[in-house]
């Protein structure tokens, strides 16, 4: 098992790299105590039949760049592969803002391919590559110097298996004529939007049992202050409040030390000092805060007109569609969009792409009447009505 500690081991790595179809690709990381991730790990494998050709790279070591495997990145020539990349990708283009081009994600092929939904790497080891998986060094801190030969040993089978799943899979949807499904699919994972976390954006991630905008108003104001916070001294949210504490806030709105003192979830720590002055500006400001520029809630789809015999009709052609194609009928369309299609609405993602292929169309044909849903025994068969 070699890992790579410079930059010049790591240049020639993905100089070879570059001769190959594809690359697999791993990371491990710490979150717990920081905002952003840490990255202790990086494992990588060309294609190859054991260990000879994966390495482990360490990001710690002192002088080491990143840059020959950005740039490898960037060469659209060689796949990028990874399994449930999104916490991957968001570590590397916080760093450098580059995202792996072309990209294959495993887990998303998985579902399209019929393997269930966030189907996780150990099963597809277990069910492709015909393998056991030690996952005993799954909870570890990868950050600690040196690492282990267990660590190490797992660690770099992440991504040496991870080569027959990919030549599987890819085989599989060459075969299906699915590859253009997740293409479709990888688009929000190679976006910067899903990475950026705006603080005047981070109230819509808060839970709240009200959506009054005077009430939302100060909700926005405190999360804001709690992102911009976490983000410069980078810990963990949770860290200067969490959302149980945040919502007492915008409740009791507290106007001085003594009010937020009488605060219940809030931590002894943000009682006092930069965090206690930012919540009370934060509830502040939102108290001021003009009626024309409150947040206002998506209430698009809370008066809609749900037809409940077209929607429960939806979910038994759903279920027939996806058991047909061997797709998780989730990745197609939540309940709630089957409710919007059965009143009326049709800018719906199942109504896009390729879930129209799959099952769109022949929903809009149910709606309208084109089409009847038969059992024959277990079954359910379409019945064309024109």
């Amino acid at each position: 098992m070699k890992t790579l500690t410079t930059t010049a081991e790591l240049a020639a790595f993905c100089t070879e790299a570059a001769g190959h179809d594809y690359v697999t690709v791993d990371t491990e990381f710490l979150r717990e105590r920081t905002y952003y991730s840490k990255l202790c790990l990086i494992q990588l494998a060309m294609p190859g039949k054991d260990d000879s050709t994966a390495v482990l790279v360490d990001p710690l070591a002192e002088g080491l760049s990143l840059e020959p495997l950005y740039a490898l990145f960037r060469d659209t020539s060689v796949v990028k592969v990874f399994h449930a990349a999104r916490q991957d990708l968001e570590i590397f283009y916080v760093d450098a803002q580059v995202f792996p081009e072309p990209l294959f994600d495993t887990q998303v092929a998985a579902m399209v391919c019929g393997f269930g939904e966030q189907v996780g790497y150990e099963t597809l080891v277990r069910r492709i590559a015909k393998k056991p998986l030690d996952k005993t060094s799954r909870f570890t801190d990868w950050s600690r110097r040196p690492l282990t030969a267990a660590q190490k040993t797992y660690a770099l089978a992440d991504v040496t298996h991870l080569r027959e799943i990919y030549e599987f899979l890819a085989a599989k949807l060459e075969e299906t004529g699915r590859s253009r499904w997740v293409h479709e699919e990888l688009k929000v994972l190679t976006s910067p939007d899903t990475y950026i976390v705006t603080p005047e954006e981070a109230w819509r991630r808060v839970k709240t049992r009200t959506n009054s905008p005077k009430f939302l108003a100060v909700v926005r104001e405190l999360a804001a202050f709690r992102e911009r916070h976490a983000q410069e001294r980078n810990i963990p949210r949770n860290r200067v409040y969490k959302d149980d504490a945040l919502v007492e806030l915008a409740s009791n709105k507290p106007k001085n030390a003594e009010e937020l003192g009488r605060a219940r979830l809030l931590l002894r720590e943000a009682r006092r000092g930069d965090i206690a002055e930012g919540i009370l500006k934060a509830v502040a400001d939102g108290v001021n805060c003009p009626p024309d520029k409150m947040p206002q809630p998506d209430r698009s789809r809370d008066k809609l007109q749900v037809n409940p015999a077209l929607a429960d009709l939806l979910r038994v052609l759903l279920k027939a569609k996806t058991e047909s194609a061997g797709v998780a009928a989730k990745l197609i369309a939540p309940a709630s969009d089957l409710d919007a299609i059965a009143a009326g609405l049709r800018d719906v993602a199942a109504l896009q792409g390729w879930r129209k292929e799959v099952f769109g169309a022949d929903a809009l044909r149910l709606c309208e009447g084109r089409i009847a849903l038969s059992a024959d025994g277990s079954d359910v068969r379409i019945v064309a009505l024109d």
